[in-house]
Formats: C-alpha cells, sequence, structure tokens
C-alpha cells in the first residue's frame, strides 16, 4: 500500500557517549553529520534552539548530507518563552531571517517546543499559530508544536491546531501530555522511553508497535491505541511522517531509530 514518506531519526548527532557506540571510535568528530546521515533518515536539530545559526551553516548541513535526508528544526526558546504574542512574533521573523530556507527540500519541518510551565490560553495560541509563516523565501513550511502542559488536553487546542494546519506532537512514552489527534497534513512524533539495558532501545513488541503506527500515518489513518480528544479524524491519502526517538536512553537512541528503519523497509 502507497503512503506519504517516513522519516527516521534523533535529537542531534554530536553526542560523546555515542562514540563506540554509534559512531566509530576513530571517526573524526567533523564526519558525524556525514555518518549520522548515511544510517538515519533525518535529525531533528536542537542548536537552533539555543542560539541563531547562520545561512552559511545551513547550506553547510544542506551539503554534508544525501538526497533523501532531512532536517526538521527546533525553533528558538525565545519564540516560545514570551509573554506575548508581539515578542514571540519578532523571534519568529529573526529566526526565518536567519537563512532556514537554504536548507531547501532537506527542510522537514520546524518545531515549537514549549515549556512545561505554559498553559492553554486560547487567545494567546490562535495569535500564536497565525503568526508561523506558511513559506520562507518561498519554501513552503511545515509546522509541529509540542505542548507539556495538562491543560492542553482539550478539543478547543486540537481545533485550533487542524484550523491552522500545524501537528500537535505526538509525545510518546512519556509523562507528557499524549494528543494523539491529526491535526496537518502531516505527523511528527517523539517517543522517549528507550532504556540503557535494552541493546536497541526498546524492545522488539514496542519497536513492532511503534513502527506499525508509523505506517498507518503515513497510510492516512490514524492508529486506534493511541489517544484522540476529537472522535473524528481528517480523511488523508497520505501523510509523511516524522519519528525522533529522544530522550530516555540516549545513547541507545540511534540503535533504535536504526531499528524502527529497517522494519520499515520490510
Amino acid at each position: 500500500m502507497t503512503g506519504g514518506r517516513i522519516y527516521v531519526g534523533v535529537g542531534g548527532w554530536s553526542f560523546a557517549p555515542w562514540r563506540g557506540v554509534f559512531y566509530p571510535k576513530d571517526l573524526s568528530h567533523t564526519h558525524e553529520l556525514d555518518y549520522a546521515s548515511r544510517h538515519l533518515t533525518s535529525i531533528e536539530i536542537n542548536a537552533t534552539f539555543y542560539r541563531t545559526q547562520t545561512r552559511e551553516t545551513f547550506l553547510k548541513w544542506r551539503d554534508e548530507t544525501p538526497d533523501g535526508f532531512v532536517f526538521s528544526i527546533k525553533a528558538p526558546r525565545y519564540a516560545v518563552t514570551r509573554k506575548g504574542v508581539h515578542e514571540a512574533q519578532d523571534s519568529i521573523a529573526h529566526f526565518f531571517d536567519s537563512g532556514v530556507a537554504a536548507l531547501g527540500k532537506k527542510l522537514g519541518a520546524v518545531l515549537w517546543q514549549f515549556p512545561q510551565t505554559r498553559k492553554f490560553d486560547a487567545d494567546f495560541f490562535e495569535a500564536f499559530l497565525s503568526a508561523l509563516p506558511k513559506q520562507s523565501e518561498g519554501l513552503a513550511l511545515r509546522h509541529a508544536i509540542e505542548v507539556r502542559n495538562d491543560s492542553f488536553r482539550t478539543t478547543e487546542f486540537v481545533a485550533l491546531a487542524r484550523a491552522h494546519h500545524v501537528a500537535i506532537v505526538v509525545e510518546g512514552d512519556s509523562d507528557f501530555p499524549l494528543i494523539a489527534d491529526l491535526t496537518a497534513p502531516f505527523v511528527y512524533a517523539r517517543i522517549m522511553g528507550t532504556a540503557a539495558a535494552r541493546r536497541q532501545g526498546y524492545d522488539a513488541a514496542r519497536l513492532d508497535q511503534w513502527a506499525e503506527r508509523a505506517r498507518k500515518w503515513a497510510q492516512g489513518g490514524a492508529p486506534g491505541d493511541l489517544p484522540r480528544l476529537c472522535a473524528n479524524t481528517p480523511k488523508r491519502s497520505a501523510r509523511d511522517v516524522f519519528l525522533y526517538v529522544i530522550r530516555g536512553a540516549k545513547v541507545r537512541n540511534p540503535a533504535a531509530a536504526m531499528a524502527l528503519i529497517e522494519l520499515l523497509q520490510k
């Protein structure tokens, strides 16, 4: 059955404990992205959350990775910690002015990660989602919003995200709110349950479960074993899926991601 594309990866590519576990011990640090991008199909960039990058850096990342590989970009913390929308708008504009669009077709989605202290405020989030640009330098943008406060467990939030075609991040295997309603033409999932004692981070059954969920999403459906706040799910023939193994036992995350990629190729 045909469907959307499924991209699987981890957060970042520079992590010392991965040396000798994911990276060969003698691999040059300057070749880590090249290596990672040939064993994974996507990486979620965290550096953009903490500091502004340059157009030259985005071009360098684009050119170091193979065709078919994509990055998702974590938007700057300044944009998601502002109390007012006007201040957030300035940070949003500055972020895209830095040259994000230089990634071209290797730009997957933009992740807006809100802190756990941020509670749902319908007026604020209506204005915030309205401020997210649909394109940058002619490049169409896909936005995903990650929320970590229980106050977002409301159909009003789902309706807002759906109205703006913004994906609500599926927070898998975590203590954060799990809202699996589909609100965009793509799916963005972050799974956080890897264990150091497991060579592949997850046991085989759990890996199979996440691979099957990804297939279901890619085919336009919604997994029946994940909680949704709204009974209805907009029908689509296909959705692209971005699935990242994050947090948990980080040293095992590349192995879990590679295991999922192998399962999805069967």
